[in-house]
Order: structure tokens, then C-alpha cells, then sequence
């Protein structure tokens, strides 16, 4: 781990202890990428903690969305604990691990915390192919795997692993609710021709690949003209940007995510780009809604996966915002990812409760299939392939009065909800799962 790597990582672990350990929890060990927290409350009835690792990156491209789901988890582990843990009995601790988005590293990390920390549930992680190199370990452990960052469409198909669930939209879902608004789009201005723009790894791909399929068959007139790929932690986007515009396109799909896409917005509006060439369907999570604030340019397009903006009328939402904000401050929100990982342990214990053991065969059973209560409403676990039915959501990014910085336009945004835009059926899911031992 590199000097700034440990910064980085330091800077999490400061977050953490600042703003909630030290009434909830003990830290029990603090090392470079290792963090342990136990919780303070002990009950006369405690029975045998239930340990959970949490994989998410301090370091590298994912690290931008890993702040506050690093700083909610534990928030949400307290309001458990605080009633005795898991069945009242079972207090949670929770085990960080940084995966450095590598996915050796968090195979590495993942093994350690099954084998030396014994934790029967990992959460995360940020990197889809970081979080299918996890998989290969929780199948060989069977071990609980709860991901709602890692979204490509492969973890719940190709690489599916009964002990994995999903809790965020993936790919195919993502990119199929973008082309329900670009083909809104495409009739209502009369765009003939496009091009792309992807990361050049596992998520990208996937990404761009299925809303290039799935917009030639909802605009089959469509023309795609190019398709261009930049390395992941791209620093200088100038030759793709000058590409695009020198190849006059309507519009431009992007499947770029983290710091490279606050990178690519801040470049490509720097050039002008945004006043020739509309760029619909660019993912903006609540995380870069607040962050770039300042020069995010008002009236484009957004994608957005878990917005509490939308959800507030929701008790368990309200929840989220209230107790983040007590620690965190009234100008800083849960993102969509810590909305989605808070979900995910909520889950976990829905389920801990339907069961009544925290036995992991148990507890997957319970959990495969179920409707779970969410900051997003009451929403089934898909029974094939433990895919959440969680909504994606598109719209045009405006300023408002309730909020320090812009938001999706409330009276416009499209909510596309998950079972529209999945694999139609069941069968064809199976047709494209792993079999496995």
C-alpha cells in the first residue's frame, strides 16, 4: 500500500471514529486496509456475534462512492444493536477491508476475512470485477454476499452464485431504463445517429453493450457511429472529446462512472462539447450531484440508481437522511450507494428475523425470493437469480430551492421500475447462469 493509499484509508478511518464509534463501537484494530468495529452494548442474553466483512475501496477509481456507505453501515449496525443485534441477541460487528479496486486484492481480503475473522456475510463491493472475483470465494465458502454497488448484469447471470444478492439495478436494467428515456428522446427531437463512450473494463462494457442492444430494438433507425474506450482512472479525456465532436453525432451515451466521470464532465463542458452534442442517460449519482455542484451543467440528462430526493415520503428513507445527518451535518445526504448498502443490512436482518437463526443456509433461504422493506418501498428479491427489483431513475438536473445543490426535476423524472427492463423470464435467466457445484 502506497503512502497516499494510507491517507486515503486514514481519512475513512478518521470519518468513521469522529463520527460514530465512539459511542457505538470499539475499535478494535486499525492497520493499513484493516479496520474492526465491535459494538459497545452487550446484552445479559447475548449469544455469539454475528460478524460481517465489508469490502469497499479507500482507494483507487471506486473510492469516490465509498465514503458514505463506509460512514452509514455502522449507523444502521448501531440502530440494530441497540435492540440486542440479530434476534435480539446477536450484536453485529462489523469488519472493513479495502479491496484497492483490485480484483485480486479483494479476493485476497475476502478469503481472510472468511478464514481468519470468521464473518458469515460480506458486504460490497465497488468494481464488478472485483465483486465476481469475491464470488469465486463466497461459493467456495458459502458465504452470504450482499452487493449494491457492483452492478454489472453478470453477477446475477453469467457468474450467478445462489449466496449472492443484489441490491441496486444492474447493468441490463440501468441502461434499459436510458433507452426508455432516449427513445422518448430520439422521436421527440428527431436524432438519427449516435455515438459512445465507455470505461474500458468489466462494468463499461457491459453497460454500453446493453444499451446499444437494447436501443436497436427500441429505435431500430438509429445509427450508432462509434464506439470509443478509455482506460479506467483516465486522466486526460481531450483526444476522445475532440473525437466526438468532430463526428457530429446527436447524442452521446456514456457508461463512465466514479472520479473519471467527474473528470470526463469537467473536461468535456470545458470544451464546449455539451452545446453540440446532447448526453443523455449520463449516470449521476446523488455523490456527484453534490460535488460538482458548482460546474454540473443544469438541463442534461442523469441517471441515478437510489436518490433519497425521490424517496422522502418513505419512513424508512427519512431514517437514512436523519441519522446520517445527526453525524454528519445538515449539508451532507446519504448517497444512492449508502441508501443501498443501509438496505442491504436491513435485508439481512429481515431475513435473520424470518428465519429465526443467523445460520447462513437458513438465512438464504429466507432471503431468496422475499419482498423486503426498503428506502425505496416494499420490493421482491427475484427467486432466480436474487436480483432486487429496484428502480433506476432518469432525469433533468435542475436547481431547486430545498437543497444546496441540483437535483433530478421532480415533475419530469422517470422512475423505470426493475421488472420492465430485467430478463423478461426466469427461463432465460437460467439459460444464461453458471452452473456450479
Amino acid at each position: 500500500m502506497s503512502g497516499d493509499e494510507r491517507k486515503d484509508w486514514g481519512r475513512s478511518i478518521e470519518i468513521m471514529s469522529r463520527g460514530v464509534s465512539r459511542r457505538d463501537f470499539i475499535i478494535t484494530s486499525i492497520a493499513a486496509g484493516v479496520l474492526t468495529m465491535v459494538p459497545r452494548f452487550t446484552g445479559a442474553q447475548a449469544g455469539e456475534p454475528y460478524r460481517i466483512g465489508v469490502l469497499l475501496p479507500t482507494t483507487g477509481s471506486g473510492a469516490n462512492y465509498s465514503e458514505r456507505p463506509i460512514k452509514i453501515l455502522p449507523l444502521v449496525a448501531a440502530q440494530i444493536n441497540a435492540r440486542g443485534g440479530f434476534l435480539g441477541k446477536h450484536p453485529i460487528e462489523l469488519y472493513f477491508r479495502d479491496t484497492q479496486t483490485k480484483p485480486d486484492v479483494g479476493a485476497r481480503e475476502a478469503r481472510s476475512l472468511i478464514l481468519n475473522d470468521k464473518v458469515k456475510t460480506i458486504i460490497g463491493t465497488w468494481s464488478s470485477a472485483v465483486a465476481m472475483a469475491v464470488q469465486e470465494i463466497i461459493h467456495e465458502h458459502k458465504v452470504l454476499h450482499l452487493t449494491a454497488t457492483s452492478n454489472s448484469s453478470k453477477i446475477v447471470h453469467e457468474n450467478f452464485t445462489p449466496y449472492t444478492f443484489m441490491f441496486g439495478p444492474d447493468t441490463r436494467m440501468q441502461s434499459g431504463a436510458t433507452v426508455v428515456a432516449v427513445a422518448k428522446l430520439i422521436k421527440e427531437k428527431g436524432w438519427k445517429k449516435y455515438a459512445t463512450i465507455g470505461l474500458d473494463y468489466e462494468w463499461g462494457r457491459d453497460a454500453q453493450k446493453v444499451f446499444v442492444e437494447n436501443l436497436k430494438a427500441a429505435s431500430p433507425g438509429t445509427e450508432l457511429m462509434k464506439e470509443l474506450w478509455a482506460k479506467l482512472g483516465e486522466t486526460d479525456f481531450t483526444s476522445y472529446i475532440t473525437a466526438v465532436m468532430s463526428l457530429k453525432p446527436d447524442f452521446l451515451f456514456g457508461a463512465i462512472a466514479g472520479k473519471d466521470n467527474e473528470t470526463f464532465l469537467q473536461q468535456a463542458k470545458a470544451a464546449g462539447l455539451f452545446k453540440s452534442v446532447s448526453y443523455p442517460g449520463v449516470f449521476l449519482p446523488v455523490t456527484e450531484l453534490m460535488q460538482q455542484r458548482q460546474t454540473l451543467p443544469r438541463g442534461i440528462i442523469g441517471l441515478n440508481r437510489c436518490p433519497f430526493f425521490a424517496h422522502m415520503d418513505n419512513p424508512i428513507m427519512q431514517n437514512y437522511v436523519k441519522i446520517y445527518q445527526e453525524k454528519f451535518g445538515k449539508d451532507d445526504y446519504p448517497d444512492d450507494f449508502a441508501c443501498m448498502y443501509a438496505d442491504s443490512l436491513n435485508a439481512l436482518d429481515q431475513a435473520v428475523t424470518k428465519a429465526s437463526t443467523v445460520e447462513t443456509e437458513a438465512i438464504r433461504k429466507a432471503l431468496t425470493g422475499a419482498t423486503v422493506d426498503t428506502c425505496r418501498g416494499k420490493l421482491p428479491l427475484r427467486d432466480c437469480n436474487n436480483q432486487l427489483d429496484a428502480p433506476s431513475y432518469v432525469g433533468e438536473v435542475v436547481d431547486t430551492p430545498d437543497y444546496p445543490f441540483p437535483i433530478f426535476n421532480p415533475k419530469t423524472m422517470i422512475m423505470v421500475q426493475g421488472h420492465e427492463v430485467w430478463v423478461p423470464t426466469c427461463d432465460e435467466v437460467r439459460r444464461l447462469q453458471k452452473k456450479r457445484t
